[in-house]
């Protein structure tokens, strides 16, 4: 397993592996045939930022068969997504702001992340892992009150792609089983959400060949596998929000 990671040191972007409280930079191509300078850098001497530039961000509702037999909600016969604004892309340790334009609940969404790393199109089940790079935290931070304020539209996508309201990182690790993982959410100290990602209706490989076979996936590009039991809403002060999976790490941001 290897733990990628993008960071800032005084003003110049970088990446590299990340073994304890160092980095070791590389250069290049972090999704292809990346080396290593043979430089390190202490964690505490960067800033990290979100593990990559994703051209989309491609969201999953309803893909746990937990949460739909909770919701009283039919499973889904092909992948229900929608697509977040690359404006609401953020990354470990940033602020998640309130929307001035919205006074409502915000809700935290702790989920499993996908990151490909090769253009990927029309892709088989079977193939999928080879165009997947490795997987991320994702918080699905979501303005919950607007998805049905309009009764002519769902605004799922509004909801979801306020500035700050996509949250992924801290890093991207590869080589991991998808199916052994575990995603726990942690509202200000209180456990929200501890799910396994092997209740996901559609599994990864299959999420990323289905999806292929309807956009071109292209490398950074994540997808969000969706939520299961235990979403809530943070509170009107200022609130801490963790996701972990064991094997990737935390990710930790402020919603104010």
């Amino acid at each position: 397993m290897t733990l990628w990671g993008r960071f800032d040191r005084a003003g110049t972007t970088g990446f590299g592996t990340i073994d304890g409280d160092a980095i070791s930079i590389h250069e290049g191509d972090m999704f292809r045939a990346a080396k290593a300078t043979g430089e390190t850098v202490a964690l505490a001497d960067v800033k990290l930022l979100a593990p990559c530039v994703p051209t989309k961000m491609v969201a999953m509702w309803n893909n746990f068969h937990a949460l739909a037999a909770k919701m009283k909600v039919a499973e889904p016969e092909e992948p229900l997504y929608l697509l977040k604004g690359n404006n609401s892309f953020l990354g470990p340790d940033e602020l998640i702001r309130r929307p001035k334009a919205y006074a409502g609940k915000v809700n935290y969404e702790g989920e499993l992340g996908i990151v490909i790393g090769r253009q990927c199109k029309d892709v088989s089940e079977d193939s999928a892992g080879d165009y997947i790079f490795g997987y991320t935290c994702i918080n699905d931070v979501t303005a919950g009150e607007l998805i049905s304020k309009d009764k002519t539209f769902a605004q799922w996508c509004r909801s979801k792609s306020f500035d700050t309201f996509g949250v992924y990182g801290p890093v991207i690790a590869t080589g991991l089983d998808p199916a052994s993982l575990v995603v726990k959410t942690v509202l200000n100290g209180d456990e929200r959400q501890n799910y396994p990602i092997s209740d996901m209706i559609f599994p990864p490989h299959r999420l990323v060949g289905l999806i292929s076979h309807d956009m071109t996936l292209m490398p950074g590009d994540v997808i969000c596998c969706g939520t299961s039991l235990g979403v809530g809403s943070m509170k009107e002060k200022s609130n801490t929000v963790t996701v972990t999976i064991a094997g990737i790490g935390t990710l930790s941001n402020v919603f104010e």
